[in-house]
């Protein structure tokens, strides 16, 4: 019982759930969305973010009843060792890693981009070093200074898009937005959907803070599911008003365009356009901060059931924070900042989320079948269409993904299986979490 770890303190309550559950995806409201125009125009990204909406909706509704049937810091890898075992254990762990180590990079990259648009002499790379130290620090703090930090920087994020959508609206077109709306027809769909997750991605991380969660059964499902509505109605909002806005073509290859789409409608001089490219930074820390805090409870659940190093399972006694995955997770990210950008940086995380999804979908269906007493406080509506409308979407979408991404998806496949190969000969740990 010695080296059993330390528990993790459970504080949160709905409107902490809520805040993760946005925070963790309102910076794809931001950026990276608009990258999808390059390779499926303004049509071809609506219709890719349609598809992609359906799956994120039936897949949130099946990830609660997961959830507060299992609420573990693992998430997805609790989920997948209860019902497939070490191996599936594995797969969904280390492809939830996949995704937030990633997704975190992506996002520093670019707060970088917007503090050098407000600051041409700051260097990009570098502040997205500092963004990593500054809120890893912060989340050291404790969970309970970490969430309430989340309900504020999220709260103003999304006040900022309403006020981003109240400013563009008078400038909207259609015409704008509809002219060479699908340049590569339907190829340019499947192209884009990669893009189009990225408006959604890491709204699963709620499931990875269950365990630190007051009262899971009521809270997680009313967190869950009022944070993808409020999503929904953001993504939509933001894509459809900034393609009618602006030239479209113009911001499909750059890390702000929300900010540029305001100067260029009201002047980069305007002091709403300098007032909403200082706030937009909220988005971004929001969703920062909160991967950083989705990372760490996965390392440290993976660590903690023997598929990682025991010692990243260690946990504060005085604040009751996992320091230790913190800090491995933060050198991880500032590693992929050097070496990656930030389009490939999304498709690789989109590519770890998506398999997750595959095995978390039929973790469900598994422990239907073979723990049918296993106590669900919440379950998943019109079983058992909506988690297999989740698995057939994510099917679809992986297949999308590497087709179009071959070289990465090679990459991602092959560390996947060297993770593997290290476990299998050099850990070899058979502990489950119950």
């Amino acid at each position: 019982m010695a080296n059993t770890p330390a528990p993790l303190k459970k504080v949160l309550t709905t409107i902490h759930l809520w805040a993760i559950a946005v925070g963790l995806v309102i910076s794809g409201e931001y950026f990276g969305w608009n990258y999808g125009w390059a390779v499926a125009g303004t049509g071809g990204l609506l219709v890719a973010t349609g598809i992609v909406t359906i799956l994120y909706l039936c897949l949130v509704f099946s990830f609660t009843e997961l959830s507060t049937s299992i609420p573990n810091a693992g998430g997805p890898f609790a989920f997948a060792v209860r019902a497939l075992g070490p191996t599936g254990g594995f797969i969904a762990g280390f492809a939830t890693l996949f995704e937030f180590l990633l997704a975190a990079p992506a996002i520093a990259f670019a707060l970088g981009s917007y503090l050098h648009f407000l600051y041409p002499g700051l260097d990009i790379m570098y502040t997205a070093i500092g963004c990593y130290i500054l809120f890893s620090i912060i989340n050291v703090m404790g969970i309970r200074e970490s969430a309430l930090f989340t309900l504020l920087v999220t709260m103003l994020a999304v006040l900022e898009l309403l006020i981003y959508m109240g400013l563009v609206t008078p400038h909207f077109q259609w015409e704008r937005f509809s002219t060479e709306a699908f340049p590569f027809g339907i190829s340019g769909i499947f192209a884009a959907l990669p893009f189009a997750i990225w408006l959604y991605l890491a709204i699963e991380g709620v499931a990875m803070v269950a365990e630190e969660t007051k009262d899971p059964a009521k809270t997680i499902p009313r967190g869950y599911i009022s944070g993808i509505f409020t999503l929904m109605i953001l993504a939509m909002g933001v894509m459809i008003l900034t393609g009618g806005t602006a030239p479209w073509q113009e911001l499909s290859s750059i890390d702000y365009p929300l900010p540029e789409t305001i100067g260029r409608v009201l002047g980069k001089d305007n002091q709403w356009t300098k007032l909403f490219a200082g706030i937009g930074l909220f988005g971004l820390i929001a969703s920062f901060h909160s991967i950083i805090i989705g990372y760490s409870r996965q390392i440290f659940a993976l660590a903690r059931a023997g598929y990682l190093p025991h010692t990243l399972a260690k946990v504060s006694t005085k604040r009751q924070t996992p320091d230790a995955a913190l800090v491995a997770g933060g050198l991880i990210g500032v590693l992929a900042i050097v070496s990656g950008t930030t389009d490939k940086l999304i498709i690789l995380s989109v590519l770890g989320a998506l398999v997750m999804y595959i095995v978390s979908m039929i973790s469900l269906f598994r422990l239907r079948k073979i723990e049918p007493q296993l106590d669900r406080p919440f379950k998943a509506p019109f079983y058992p269409w909506f988690p297999l409308i989740a698995l057939l979407l994510s099917v679809l979408c992986l297949i999308s993904i590497i087709y179009f991404n071959l070289q990465l998806s090679a990459v991602f496949f092959s560390i996947m299986l060297l993770a593997y190969l290290l476990y299998r000969t050099i850990l070899k740990r058979k502990t489950i979490p119950q």
